[in-house]
């Protein structure tokens, strides 16, 4: 299935961190927290500002991006979880 976000919003999938240990006792999936780093799948076209006007988005697809812990919409989609965020609420892009 192809989904395409509307206007300023970005579609992510999390990036797992890897199994974290504290003093070497593992914590288990449960009480984990969900990672706040992602790659975007897919961005809309930008937003529509009051006159009109659409202004085009600065990240793109294939970037990683940083993001609040509560930022977005949970989605599921064929059995994977992505989340839906707007521009305005991405912290940072990663670059390499």
């Amino acid at each position: 299935m192809k989904v395409r976000p509307l206007h300023d919003r970005i579609i992510i999938e999390r990036i797992d961190e890897g199994e974290q240990k504290v003093g070497g006792i593992i914590i288990p999936d449960t009480a984990k927290e969900k990672p706040m780093q992602g790659k975007v799948l897919a961005v809309g076209k930008g937003r529509v500002e009051k006159d009109g006007k659409v202004t085009p988005l600065d990240v793109k697809a294939g970037d990683t991006v940083l993001f609040g812990k509560y930022a977005g919409q949970e989605i599921k989609i064929d059995g994977t979880d992505y989340l839906i965020i707007r521009e305005e609420e991405v912290l940072g892009v990663v670059e390499k």
